[in-house]
């Protein structure tokens, strides 16, 4: 039985996407690191932690200040969340004031921190 030149090519080009995609896929699966600071579950871990961190401060403090403070709390995962920085601090502010439309400030989100305490 003799195979024809257009079937080897078939062949060629199926055994070659087959090794090619066992190549790639490494690259294609998506898992989640431990250190994956994007995620939902870690953007409400940072609000809790930053409600928190607000709820003990006797006045409200700047975005410099409450950066400090949250990195500094004993409750901070610093492995987890090595790159929270003040940009990181900003975007998590914006996105709270976005989902809250009646909070302008950190003064506002102490205020109602303190009030729900009571």
């Amino acid at each position: 039985m003799e195979i024809s030149t257009s079937t080897w090519m078939m062949i060629a080009f199926v055994v070659g996407t087959a090794l090619g995609i066992w190549k790639m896929y490494p690259f294609l699966v998506n898992r989640t690191l431990e250190d994956d600071d994007t995620g939902e579950d870690a953007h409400e871990y940072l609000v809790e932690h930053m409600c928190h961190v607000l709820k003990e401060c006797k006045e409200a403090p700047d975005v410099k200040e409450l950066h400090e403070k949250m990195v500094a709390h004993e409750r901070f995962e610093k492995e987890k969340f090595w790159r929270f920085n003040l940009n990181k601090l900003n975007q998590l502010l914006n996105l709270h004031y976005a989902k809250h439309p009646h909070l302008n400030s950190i003064e506002d989100i102490h205020k109602e921190v303190k009030r729900d305490r009571n």
